[in-house]
């Protein structure tokens, strides 16, 4: 069976996997049809972890923006984080 330790499960990783053969052993088709289920729902979070990744980074920087532009709207005399 391959398995990197230190790097992240990818789907290619679960698809690749092969087992050592059994007399008794499990049902070889079973298996793998199962294990590229496994493989497709790792890569469809994947893919769903990068989305959101990007989508906070586009919101952090809209942000950075926002707080840029409006910097000059705060009450004088009142630091960020001061107590009145």
């Amino acid at each position: 069976m391959i398995y990197l330790s230190g790097e992240r499960l990818q789907s290619h990783h679960v698809r690749a996997a092969e087992f050592d053969r059994r007399w008794r052993g499990l049902d070889p088709a079973q298996v793998y049809d199962y294990l590229d289920r496994v493989a497709d729902e790792l890569a469809r979070l994947h893919r769903e972890l990068t989305t959101a990744n990007t989508e906070s980074e586009r919101i952090r920087q809209a942000l950075r923006q926002w707080q840029s532009r409006h910097a000059e709207c705060r009450p004088h005399g009142h630091a960020a984080g001061e107590r009145r």
